[in-house]
């Protein structure tokens, strides 16, 4: 594509950018578009991967048809069934009546697939074989049906990976895997990491009337230099809490102010502060080492058997169990007594600073999905859940 060109498709899809990555990302959308291809795009959580699925609706022959966008990952394990192919009425507990579902809304449109790679089995089958055909069956109908659909997939997992485990089904994969887009990293991206901050700033002091945030060089150089594990969002995430935090309202003549990198550093994680081992001890592979992993599971154990034993004595309580004796009167602690409360009290804390800390890493190193850090851990994605909610009341 001509340089004209290529900027006003991303002035139209608010794309911002020069990485030269992204611009082949951009310009295959826009020759694979006027096909029927099936595409899959690849990229880190945050990459902004959702805009290419609608450069290739726009651009092709479908454009005039429904655009839906599905998160599989979003959608229950028992209902992603009947969301995407739909149901008939009395199909299962709730069916009170037919519905369409995704590939019947989106019949001679473009349906968006994304996180595909959390499709259970027996969907994977499914989706198979309306690819193939266009045929498909509603929960509880033994009727064939036919859509038109242009699929766009997309995934922040390896499928090639998932495929050797025995995850995802390897004809699938082929068959998404016709045209493949890859959307880089924003660490990969260097040069466009303070264009994007300052389209972040900008829009949002523009929409709170706040002044517009510059950054000294310094300051450049520190975004630069982190990694951005959460990619896009992340930086987003970060530029409109500088802005809201450091800017004051618009003033006749002070409409600018510039931060520098000792300003910008607070907001930055800092992803040595840590009490688990850092990646210096890990093996030289790059894999965690087998004293980390004893460490780590210490850690979970420990904390579920205090938490178990916390949860008997609230059911307890809750049922009022007359059995139970009463809790001893407090009694001031003796000097030596007091100094090994006050240790063991510690070490509780940084035990939970400790599987707090391990649970975000988890979460990082797989681009924010709880189901995949969960199994990491080999805790309950309940569990990520509930400590997530816990870090942000603090």
């Amino acid at each position: 594509m001509e340089t004209l060109e290529l900027q006003k498709l991303k002035n139209k899809f608010d794309i911002v950018g020069n990485d030269a990555e992204l611009n082949r990302a951009l310009e295959t959308a826009v020759a694979v578009a006027p096909t029927d291809l099936t595409v899959l795009i690849s990229g880190e959580s945050g990459v902004g991967k959702e805009n290419i699925p609608q450069i290739i609706h726009q651009y092709s022959r479908r454009r005039t048809g429904k655009y839906l966008a599905v998160n599989c990952g979003a959608i229950p394990e028992g209902t992603i069934n009947a969301e995407l192919f739909g149901h008939e009425k009395g199909a299962f507990t709730g069916a009170v009546a037919e519905r369409k579902g995704y590939f019947e809304e989106a019949n001679g449109g473009t349906l968006f697939l994304d996180e595909i790679g959390e499709l259970p089995k027996e969907t994977q089958a499914m989706l198979l074989r309306v690819l193939q055909s266009g045929e498909f069956m509603k929960v509880g109908s033994s009727k064939v049906e036919k859509t038109d659909v242009r699929v766009v997939a997309a995934t922040n997992l390896n499928l090639r990976t998932q495929v050797e485990k025995g995850l995802f089904r390897e004809d699938l994969y082929y068959r998404l895997n016709a045209v493949q887009i890859m959307m880089p990293a924003l660490r990969e991206r260097k040069d466009d990491i303070y264009l994007l901050f300052r389209k972040f700033t900008s829009d949002f002091s523009e929409k709170y009337q706040l002044r517009k945030v510059s950054l000294s060089i310094d300051a450049i150089s520190l975004l630069k230099s982190y990694r951005w594990p959460g990619n896009i969002r992340q930086l987003k995430n970060v530029a409109e809490t500088i802005t809201a935090l450091e800017s004051k309202a618009i003033v006749p003549g002070g409409e600018r102010i510039e931060l520098n990198a000792d300003q910008i550093r607070r907001y930055i994680p800092d992803e040595q502060d840590t009490l688990l081992p850092t990646v210096a001890s890990t093996s030289s592979s790059g894999s965690m080492s087998d004293e980390d992993k004893r460490m780590i599971v210490k850690a979970i154990l420990d904390l579920k058997q205090e938490v178990d034993s916390l949860r008997s004595e609230m059911n307890n309580i809750q049922k009022g169990d007359a059995s139970l004796p009463a809790p001893p009167p407090p009694t001031p602690p003796q000097q030596a007594d007091d100094a090994e409360w006050q240790e063991q009290h510690e070490e509780r804390l940084s035990l939970k600073k400790a599987t707090g800390d391990m649970i975000e890493r988890a979460l990082e190193k797989h681009g924010g999905n709880v189901k995949l850090a969960a199994e990491e851990l080999g805790i309950s994605e309940r569990t990520v859940y509930r400590k997530l909610a816990e870090k942000k009341k603090k």
